[in-house]
């Protein structure tokens, strides 16, 4: 929350024709699996890295305990989940009037007041909202405690995947499981009172302003106007390095001659490691599996979200707004609920293929996302055209393919990149169902990640790097990235 902050303002403020380039320094991050994440974690943090590097050049350490303890996971947490804040916050800031912050300016407010009384209050329901997603998702990570922890740091995440599939004991992992829904679900509860009572302007007959508020001291007021831009200015350089620079560690040690992957010394330059990659058959096989699982996964959300996208915007029924959030339900669970769920399913029917098992969790996944971007489309198409294509003749069939399909091509373009991404780099939910034969890309990656092996993994990860930097490009052809959230 506290560098994430910062970042949102920067996104606000970017001037409209670079936004969607300013974009790609959170949506890049977010689109990188989990994994490659952390291994960036690792070579920033490890004794030889680039931490202790800048730090002995000031004079200070080497620090050789900054991994595999409590504050390692709680950097790959924030470095992993800080995203959704700043989107959370951007989705309210840019929503919010600048004659506001004009009107608070000609009463005499001094930039820090304008912040502390204006923006920072208008933005609470844009951070409640990064609070609660952050927290269900960190409190049942166990993917990058698992990597930075090194078996130090113990997770409910990590103890119901342990449960689950080292011990078997599935009654105790799916108990561990509801415990840790409900106490979520009882936090994001405490959350949102605790913001009701910070946002009373928010509920209807409660708009008017608190009179008794104390008044903040002129001298504070002074000091705030001339440290606030630097803090601000400090916590968002924080903010991008720590975003990019474990991408930037993951590429360039693919290029490294070191026989193990968590050295983070640079020896010499080598392509050795993509040479490997690229004759290894676990590797191809895996990616293979991913892009057909993702492909899979992307066609069958999409021919579902479809018709839910007008269902849900041109008809009104019963039950209406409770089947939206129903839709969106799967972003609302832990990825660990979710596995445990399917994999207890799945040793009910046992028969079913590895791949139909993963296929199935993969959709439920992915719909959220199609069924968002695409009922913004839906919202869009104008409704003139179709009466007037009816009324020369066209039947349901016609009016579909040349005048819906045709409107809906830019939404249907953006969410089959946004499910392809998602399932491509999905390894939380995935990691309970695969096996020996039927093992996805990410989870290979967090498998060798684990036993610290030779640094193929990097290369593997640069390339996948590489996929979602290119896939990100296309998407702003269709629709640029700015507004591609803004849906």
């Amino acid at each position: 929350m506290i560098i994430g902050y910062p970042l949102a303002l920067w996104l606000v403020s970017v001037p409209a024709k670079w936004r969607a380039l300013a974009f790609v320094v959170i949506l890049i991050p977010l689109l990188t699996n989990v994994v490659v994440r952390s291994l960036g974690i690792v070579l920033l943090l490890a004794p030889d890295g680039i931490l202790n590097g800048v730090l002995g050049w000031l004079g200070i350490g080497p620090f050789r305990n900054m991994l595999y303890n409590y504050g390692a996971v709680c950097i790959a947490l924030a470095q992993v989940f800080m995203p959704y804040v700043v989107l959370a916050l951007y989705d309210v800031l840019q929503g919010t009037s600048p004659r506001v912050k004009e009107a608070a300016e000609s009463l005499g407010a001094s930039p820090s007041m304008v912040f502390w009384t204006v923006r920072f209050p208008m933005a609470l329901p844009g951070l409640r909202a990064g609070i609660v997603v952050v927290f269900l998702m960190a409190s049942t990570a166990y993917v990058s405690a698992t990597i930075l922890g090194g078996g130090r740091v113990l997770t409910s995440g990590m103890l119901v995947y342990r449960e689950a599939i080292t011990n078997l004991s599935y009654p105790i992992a799916a108990a561990l499981t509801l415990v840790m829904t409900v106490a979520s679900l009882a936090f994001s509860a405490v959350v949102l009172l605790v913001f009701r009572k910070l946002t009373p302007w928010t509920r209807a007959g409660e708009g008017r302003a608190n009179s008794s508020l104390p008044a903040i001291p002129v001298w504070l007021v002074r000091g705030l106007d001339l440290i606030g831009p630097l803090i601000s200015r400090g916590l968002l350089v924080i903010a991008i390095i720590l975003l990019l620079l474990p991408l930037y560690l993951v590429v360039m040690q693919s290029f490294n001659d070191v026989p193990q992957a968590s050295s983070a010394k640079f020896v010499g330059f080598t392509l050795k490691w993509y040479e490997i990659v690229l004759q290894n058959g676990n590797y191809t096989a895996a990616f293979l599996n991913s892009v057909r699982l993702a492909v899979a996964s992307t066609l069958i959300s999409l021919a579902v979200s479809i018709p839910a996208a007008f269902a849900l915007v041109r008809y009104r029924f019963p039950g209406l707004n409770g089947l939206a959030v129903f839709w969106a339900l799967p972003l609302s669970l832990p990825g660990v609920a979710i596995g445990v769920g399917m994999l207890q399913l799945l040793s009910i029917f046992f028969r079913l293929p590895p791949f139909l098992g993963l296929l199935a969790v993969h959709v439920a996944i992915v719909i959220p996302f199609c069924i968002s971007l695409l009922v913004a489309s839906v919202l869009q198409l104008d409704r003139a055209q179709e009466e007037a294509a009816a009324s020369l003749g066209a039947n349901g069939f016609q009016r579909f393919f040349r005048i819906i399909l045709p409107g809906l091509a830019p939404g249907m373009a953006a969410a089959s990149i946004m499910a392809f991404l998602t399932s491509f780099g999905e390894v939380t939910v995935t990691s309970f169902l695969t096996t020996a034969r039927m093992t996805t890309l990410p989870v290979r990656i967090y498998a060798d990640s684990t036993f610290m092996l030779e640094p193929t993994v990097h290369a593997v990860s640069a390339m996948t790097m590489l996929l979602t930097l290119i896939a990100l490009f296309v998407l702003n052809k269709f629709l640029r990235l700015d507004r591609l959230y803004a849906r």
